[in-house]
């Protein structure tokens, strides 16, 4: 694994291609540039071993949420949403042939040599254009053309292309005020409309339930939908009003990604595979890959842990002191004792920065993307602190043949 830099006379035109033709609107965050003047370059073993692993942990994942969607004695233990306890005896239907489930586990390369695997995201995983069109670009800008990469948008058709008529009506339901959530959603709709998918953008609540069938009720779009790609968290979806969102959990209609994935979102996951493991449900590769984990009551005066909030995302809240800006670590400190149940504590491991230009080091995020089970590609990010975060700086992934 190596950083490879874009040249500097060559950036500026990486930049604005990305912004114009790879969906990367607004490659800022504050001051931060967030789009890396680097590519990350995986040699072919490394590739291989992060597949086997992704598709042992996805293996893993799906047994156990297919276990705790029939057992919701076990499943309480995640301390999920009251709203969402509600709500699992109405997805004992669910039936994972009829949906198309995506998810996204973190691999970060520590100082041991070996992977760590800090989370997965189950629910709403996103950077879908940066790990299907900056590749290629970064490739082509660099004349590295020896290069390889897997396109997350294009195993992302097949998949839809396996469940759906081509005539059929997909809903991208999206945080319809973030430009951020909406370029996510843009790549993929445009994508899915050149195989003749007809296209609808809105919010969660634009979307209404019939016999447990979803209906668009958008003004000039009110029609029946075929497929719900979904890019609204559970815990944001679950406070809208009207109240709608129970219809997400029962219906009928194919969707991307189902709620059954709340599950593993919880970062309290590692508290039920001992459980898991009794119903005969290996949980190996993910206690060989993730840290310690333990809840904030049996911490005591353990040393060498860090808070991670329970359902955070983006690298937010992770008291990583060197990582936190002004009083942002004292504040975290204090808001797990107001809320313990709220986070978690994880045995913090050693991350393995990468060289860059002028012995500059950055740490590394690399998200492995499951489609079906199946291997789908790379997400990755980078920053000079030992946390990844809305700091942090999007880098394509390329691999050597």
């Amino acid at each position: 694994m190596k950083l490879v830099k874009i040249p500097d006379d060559k950036y500026y035109d990486y930049r604005l291609q990305a912004m114009f033709d790879c969906y990367k609107w607004d490659p800022q965050f504050f001051d931060s540039n967030t789009l890396a003047k680097y590519i990350l370059v995986l040699t072919s073993e490394e590739n291989n071993e992060v597949i086997e692993l992704t598709k042992n942990l996805d293996k893993e994942t799906r047994l156990a949420e297919e276990y705790l969607n029939k057992n919701i004695k076990v499943a309480k233990k995640l301390a999920l949403p009251k709203k969402i306890i509600e709500q699992i005896p109405n997805m004992q239907a669910y039936d994972k042939s009829q949906n198309i489930r995506l998810m996204r586990y973190d691999f970060h390369p520590s100082i041991e040599g070996k992977w760590v695997v800090t989370e997965v995201n189950s629910d709403v995983p996103g950077g879908f254009a940066e790990s299907s069109l900056l590749p290629d670009l970064a490739r082509k800008i660099t004349n590295m053309p020896e290069l390889e990469y897997n396109s997350f948008g294009e195993m992302m058709v097949k998949a839809i292309n396996n469940k759906l008529n081509k005539s059929g009506t997909i809903m991208m339901v999206h945080c319809t005020c973030f430009s951020d959530d909406r370029q996510v959603m843009q790549y993929m709709g445009d994508r899915l409309k050149k195989e003749g998918y007809n296209i609808i953008y809105g919010a969660a609540d634009h979307i209404n339930f019939k016999d447990k069938k979803a209906y668009c009720i958008l003004d000039n779009n009110q029609t029946n939908i075929d497929l719900i790609f979904r890019f609204t968290p559970l815990e944001w979806l679950i406070q809208m009003k009207p109240r709608r969102w129970d219809g997400y959990f029962d219906t009928i209609t194919k969707s991307c990604n189902h709620p059954i994935g709340i599950y593993a979102q919880s970062k309290r996951f590692p508290f039920v595979w001992e459980d898991l493991e009794k119903a005969g449900i290996s949980m190996e590769t993910w206690k060989s890959l993730l840290p310690e984990t333990l809840q904030i009551k049996d911490l005591g005066s353990r040393e060498g842990f860090i808070y991670k909030p329970v359902y955070g995302r983006v690298g937010e809240r992770i008291s990583i002191k060197e990582a936190c800006k002004g009083d942002e670590y004292t504040k975290i400190l204090k808001d797990v004792k107001r809320h313990p149940n709220q986070y978690l504590a994880q045995k913090r491991f050693q991350s393995m920065p990468l060289k860059g230009e002028g012995n500059l080091e950055y740490h590394i995020c690399l998200g492995s993307y499951t489609i079906e089970g199946q291997h789908a590609g790379y997400y990755a990010r980078m920053s000079p602190y030992p946390r990844i975060d809305s700091y942090s700086a999007d880098i394509p992934v390329l691999i050597e043949k």
